[in-house]
C-alpha cells in the first residue's frame, strides 16, 4: 500500500516521541547535542538491533543509502559516524533504560490476560542473570575475574509471558543476590530463583513485603526438620518438610520456619531441593514453578542469538549499556507489535521479516498475512518439465 509508512516506523509507533521526550527530561545531558537528536540516536540504536548492523560504518551506510525512506521511517537529522560515536559516548544510557521500563509496563498490560496453567499461581516471576562477554583488550573497564571482561544483565521475567517486567545492567562482578534489594515486590506474588539468590537477609525482605519465594537450596545448608508430610513418590517427590535454620547467623537474618521440598530429577540423575515460605501449595507445584524458571534462560538465549550483543558500536561503558538497553527495547517493541496485531508468527520469525523489510511501505498485518500457495488449480494448464 503506497500510503503506508515504512515497517520500521510502524514498529516504533509503540513509543510516542513525547513519551521519549519525558524520559530524556529525566536525565538531561550536561552538554548540548552535536547534530544528532536524542530521538534519532535512539532510532539508530533500535535500527541496528532490528536489522543486524554490527558497526557504525555499516549502520550509517544503510541509513544514508535511502535518505527519503529514512526520513519516512522517522529520522530527521543526518547521521554520520562522528555524531553517532559522540552520542554513544556522551548521551546518558539511563534515558534508554527509562524507555525500556516504560515499554515493559506497556507490554505487561498487553500480556496480562494471557492464560497460565491452572495449577500455577497467577503472579509468578523468575529472577536470573546472564553475563554478556566482552573483550578485555577492548573493554578494560569491564574487568571480571582478571582475564575476562563482561557486563551482567539481570532480568525479572513473568512466567505468564516471555517478556521481562524488570531489568538491570551491572558490572560482571556484581553478585546476583544483590538484585533482591532492587526488584519490585508485589504482595502475593511468587519469585522463583536459583541457588545464587540464597541470601536469607534479602529473602526476609521478600517475606516482609507479603510475597513468596521458591529458591533452590545449597547442599551445605544446615536445617532442622520440624514436621514432615507424606508425598507421592510416583511423581518424583522425595520429601515435603517444615524446617528451621540451625546456624545462628542465618537464623538471626530470617526468623521463622521454611518449607523444604525435594524431588528426583531423572534428566540429571539427582535430587533438587527447594526452599519456600509458602506452606499451602502442593509440593509438585513448587517443583513445577522451579521448572518453569527455565523461561528466563530461554529469554537470555534468544536475545543473545537474535539481537546484537556481541559486536558493539562503542568501547565506553556508556556505549555498551546503551546498546544492551536498546536490545531490550527492540525485543519489547517486537513483542508489542506481535500482541497488538495478533500475529501468529514467533518473535524470531517476526524479527527476521522486519530485518529485510524495514523500509517497505507495507502495513504490518498485510506483511505477516498467511498466504496459501496453490500449486495446481482445476482450470490451470500443467507445464511439462
Amino acid at each position: 500500500m503506497p500510503g503506508s509508512s515504512p515497517v520500521f516506523a510502524q514498529i516504533m509507533n509503540a513509543l510516542h516521541p513525547q513519551e521519549f521526550a519525558r524520559c530524556v527530561a529525566q536525565h538531561p545531558s550536561p552538554r548540548r547535542p552535536r547534530g544528532l537528536s536524542a530521538y534519532d540516536h535512539f532510532l539508530a540504536l533500535c535500527f541496528a538491533q532490528l536489522t543486524g548492523r554490527e558497526g557504525l560504518r555499516d549502520l550509517v551506510i544503510c541509513l544514508n543509502a535511502r535518505p527519503s525512506r529514512a526520513y519516512q521511517a522517522g529520522f530527521r537529522t543526518h547521521l554520520t559516524r562522528t555524531n553517532l560515536a559522540y552520542a554513544n559516548e556522551h548521551r546518558d544510557w539511563r534515558t534508554v533504560a527509562a524507555v525500556a521500563q516504560l515499554l515493559m509496563r506497556r507490554t505487561a498490560r498487553l500480556y496480562a490476560d494471557d492464560p497460565l496453567e491452572a495449577d500455577l499461581p497467577q503472579l509468578s516471576y523468575a529472577l536470573d542473570a546472564s553475563l554478556i562477554d566482552l573483550s578485555l583488550a577492548l573493554f578494560p573497564w569491564a574487568n571480571w575475574q582478571h582475564t575476562d571482561a563482561a557486563v551482567k544483565l539481570h532480568t525479572l521475567l513473568s512466567l505468564r509471558s516471555p517478556v521481562p517486567v524488570w531489568t538491570a545492567v551491572t558490572e560482571g562482578e556484581v553478585h546476583d543476590s544483590r538484585m533482591l534489594d532492587e526488584i519490585p515486590l508485589e504482595k502475593g506474588a511468587f519469585y522463583v530463583m536459583d541457588r545464587g539468590y540464597l541470601d536469607f537477609r534479602r529473602l526476609a525482605r521478600v517475606q516482609a513485603a507479603g510475597a513468596f519465594f521458591v529458591v533452590r537450596s545449597k547442599c551445605h545448608l544446615n536445617l532442622r526438620t520440624v514436621n514432615s508430610q507424606p508425598v507421592d513418590k510416583t511423581l518424583g517427590l522425595r520429601c515435603d518438610q517444615v524446617v528451621k535454620l540451625v546456624t545462628g547467623w542465618s537464623r538471626r537474618r530470617f526468623r521463622g520456619p521454611l518449607r523444604r521440598v525435594r524431588i528426583y530429577d531423572a534428566s540429571c540423575q539427582g535430587s533438587l531441593v527447594f526452599l519456600t515460605n509458602h506452606f499451602e501449595l502442593p509440593a509438585i507445584t513448587v517443583a513445577e514453578l522451579y521448572r518453569r524458571r527455565w523461561q528466563v534462560e530461554l529469554f537470555f538465549k534468544w536475545i543473545k542469538q537474535h539481537l546484537r550483543l556481541r559486536a558493539f558500536l562503542g568501547r565506553t561503558q556508556n556505549a555498551v549499556r546503551l546498546q544492551v538497553w536498546a536490545a531490550i527495547c527492540s525485543y519489547l517493541l517486537v513483542a508489542i507489535a506481535k500482541k497488538e496485531l495478533g500475529l501468529p508468527q514467533s518473535l524470531h520469525q517476526i524479527l527476521q521479516v522486519i530485518s529485510v523489510s524495514v523500509f517497505e511501505p507495507v502495513p504490518l498485518p498485510e506483511l505477516f498475512a498467511q498466504r496459501t500457495l496453490h500449486t495446481h488449480e482445476p482450470n490451470q494448464l500443467l507445464l511439462l518439465p
